[in-house]
């Protein structure tokens, strides 16, 4: 791979004020809408492409006092790496040919290069000036904007390193017409030598006549059409060419076909936009292998960074996770903005910056994990099964079915939205205690605002205090803004003895029948329900604890709360829809205070 660009800047651009990402060999830019994705490839496109000639006073940040930014800054740094991707010291002899005296060095003798890319209004010619320098040094994050530093100009951009942007909205059919488009450049470089060129035109004009020869209307045609020799002194002739005469011309009817088999093709104006779109990205493939291999014929450096908006547009899940693929194995760098939670699982954790608006402008993060079972996790429990949290604008965590399906459902009621068109995603992990670490890890390194609705037994808060003080650091879970506990119970408790138990009934009712709740009394009182240790001393002959049976008592006075505990506990997944659904016929004002309690968290936490 040789060479790696790791790290970007950006100042004054769009909607970003100061702004830096590192960035990988495959870099997967993730992010609710308006997060900035779309600016971080533009603005790397004016520094390393062509976008200077479409810059407009639009681009140009305006702050919160509408204050215009009076210049755009990018500042990027190019590394050596290895094979592998992992930075080395030096620049490899073609690449130190290649940027000459450029080249600066750390303190540790590592090798870099880095450039500044300036944008302003050019007040003498009008429109605006695009600059480009190199650094003497890379400065410090928090100083890079204002550190006095020699700055050496550059006369041109690094063709070396091109910037090939596949943009969001994209077809195949539409660019087989446009020169200058990536498929257009590939058929303009098409060469054949004398030979083959002969041996091609004369095929064709046996086709040409062939053609003719077998249409009626053709030769009527060409017979009409002779008549103009009248015009010339008797001295003209009219050929008819159904296919285009020269090789030269080819381009000019250039279409493609595309089908199951070579016999039942279509051409690609009959495809749909998905079709359509991933040949257009294959043509941009096409065209980074063809100039690479030209400049390695050459034997010049050659690194091209490709950068694609919205891959998986118009295409399925599976199709989505093939066109990451083809991209991750283009040559040179990639980097792709993406909605996908497929295309997203596909890319390695290494790969993933999310990016997200604060209150200081935009921020990009990473994933911070370092032992490879807690990665496992992330993976399998959160990015794998649970994608679509990627682009979350809160998680809120909690531990059974019935909160699961009833949470959403109350905060509709509660804040007039549905939870997934402000964003939040409610998450049923599964169980109590490491359950919801991969969720807390995922939710810190992200910095998505994250809240937990949890059951109050002791073992099931003393387990979440351990586990969110490891993630969070030292915390009170009980005074925690972001934290719910009931008292002492599991929901489906707590909903019976907070004055809810005529949703629990109904729930049954409606679902087993109006007999249900006496027939599971009488069938099974007095049943045992396990075993259970004893206080008495052990055994006086094996030495060991003595268990007994433990009998289902429905006759006490709290008997037939723990039938209908039992009830539930044995079809939860029957059960958590149907409560849910009767916990919202509540009215607004009468809703479980703890329930409420979460949402006034969510409210002041989240800013709602």
């Amino acid at each position: 791979m040789s060479i790696l660009i790791d790290s970007v800047r950006i100042s004054g651009f769009r909607g970003i004020e100061n702004f830096e990402i590192s960035l990988s060999r495959v870099t997967v830019l993730i992010g609710i809408n308006n997060s900035g994705k779309t600016s971080v490839l533009k603005a790397m496109q004016l520094a390393l492409g062509d976008y200077s000639r479409y810059l407009s006073e639009g681009d140009f940040h305006i702050d919160a006092d509408e204050q215009r930014a009076q210049k755009i800054l990018i500042d990027i740094r190019i590394v050596p790496v290895d094979e592998k991707g992992e930075r080395k010291q030096s620049f490899d002899e073609e690449w130190v040919i290649e940027f000459e005296d450029k080249i600066r060095a750390e303190a540790n003798g590592n090798q870099y290069l880095a450039f500044r890319t300036e944008c302003k209004t050019d007040s003498i010619k009008g429109g605006f000036e695009t600059l480009r320098y190199t650094l003497e040094k890379w400065p410090d994050k928090a100083t890079w904007q204002t550190e006095k530093q020699k700055l050496n100009k550059l006369n041109s951009r690094f063709f070396s390193i091109p910037f090939i942007s596949i943009e969001a909205q994209r077809d195949i059919h539409q660019e087989l017409k446009d020169k200058s488009s990536f498929v257009g450049k590939v058929l303009a470089s098409v060469e054949y030598n004398s030979a083959d060129i002969r041996e091609l035109e004369s095929l064709i004009k046996k086709v040409n006549e062939e053609a003719v020869s077998k249409s009626n209307e053709l030769q009527g045609l060409k017979t009409h059409l002779e008549t103009l020799n009248q015009s010339f002194q008797g001295s003209g002739t009219a050929e008819i060419t159904p296919f285009p005469k020269k090789i030269r011309d080819l381009s000019k009817n250039f279409s493609i076909h595309f089908g199951e088999t070579s016999g039942n093709s279509f051409s690609m104006e009959y495809h749909g936009m998905g079709t359509r779109s991933w040949a257009s990205m294959l043509t941009v493939k096409a065209f980074a292998d063809l100039m690479v291999a030209k400049h390695a014929k050459e034997v010049k450096p050659f690194f091209p960074i490709i950068a694609t908006e919205e891959p998986e547009a118009h295409l399925h899940p599976n199709a989505q996770k093939i066109i990451y693929h083809q991209l991750a194995q283009s040559k040179g760098q990639v980097i792709m903005s993406t909605h996908s939670p497929y295309l997203a699982a596909m890319a390695a954790q290494t790969e993933l910056r999310y990016l997200k608006k604060i209150s200081t402008g935009i921020v990009a993060q990473r994933l911070n994990i370092n032992d490879d079972e807690d990665r496992r996790r992330i993976q399998r429990e959160v990015i794998h099964s649970r994608g679509e949290i990627l682009f979350s604008r809160a998680l809120v965590l909690c531990e059974g079915e019935t909160e699961e399906q009833a949470l959403p459902l109350l905060f509709n009621k509660y804040f007039g939205n549905a939870s997934f068109v402000l964003g939040f995603s409610f998450i049923g992990v599964g169980g109590s205690g490491k359950k919801y670490q991969p969720f807390l890890t995922f939710a810190r390194d992200f910095s998505i605002p994250v809240f937990v609705f949890s059951d109050g037994e002791e073992k099931t808060t003393r387990d979440l205090k351990k586990i969110y003080s490891e993630v969070f650091g030292e915390t009170d879970i009980t005074k925690s803004p972001n934290i719910t506990i009931l008292d002492g119970t599991d929901f489906e408790e707590y909903l019976i003895s907070s004055g809810y138990k005529s949703c629990i009934e109904d729930a049954i009712t409606q679902l087993d029948g109006a007999s249900a709740i006496s027939d599971w009394i009488s069938k099974k009182h007095g049943t045992s329900e396990g075993r259970s240790r004893m206080d008495s001393p052990p055994c006086a002959t094996c030495k060991q604890p003595i268990y007994a049976d433990v009998l289902r008592d429905y006759k006490s006075a709290v008997g037939y709360d723990k039938a209908l505990i039992d009830i539930l506990d044995s079809g939860k997944t029957r059960f958590a829809p149907v409560i849910a659904e009767k916990l919202c016929e509540i009215e607004l004002g009468k809703l479980p205070l703890k329930v409420v309690d979460l949402f006034k968290k969510i409210k002041a936490g989240a800013e709602i």
